[in-house]
């Protein structure tokens, strides 16, 4: 199994790179591949409940349909610890499946064979 990282910035102020971060995690989720979605600057926004609910670029799913298939196919969402920190979000109101993590993990993933794309 390949490991694949999609790496998220962006959230409402950039609908459609936050969007399609979560369309490109489910495909590689669904095509079997360990996959975990990277949120950090404001993409860490997308980690508290009902932040993402309003969020539709036309020709996609809304975006609380692709993080909630995405989690449930059983991806992974790691949000930047000093992003997150900075912006002053509540830990304990995270969405399903979801990690804080210092940039040692991601680096970690990384060098052990993980490959990323950035949105």
């Amino acid at each position: 199994m390949a490991k694949f990282m999609v790496s998220c910035t962006h959230a409402k102020d950039n609908t459609d790179k936050a969007t399609v971060a979560f369309v490109v995690a489910n495909a590689s989720v669904a095509s079997g591949q360990d996959t975990v979605v990277f949120l950090s600057i404001e993409g860490v926004r997308l980690a508290t409940p009902g932040y993402a609910d309003d969020i539709h670029e036309e020709g996609f799913a809304p975006l609380k349909e692709l993080m909630t298939n995405y989690i449930a196919a059983g991806g992974q969402i790691w949000l930047c610890s000093p992003c997150f920190k900075k912006r002053g979000l509540n830990e304990n109101t995270l969405t399903g499946n979801t990690t804080i993590v210092g940039g040692a993990k991601v680096v970690e993933f990384l060098t052990t064979g993980g490959t990323s794309i950035c949105y």
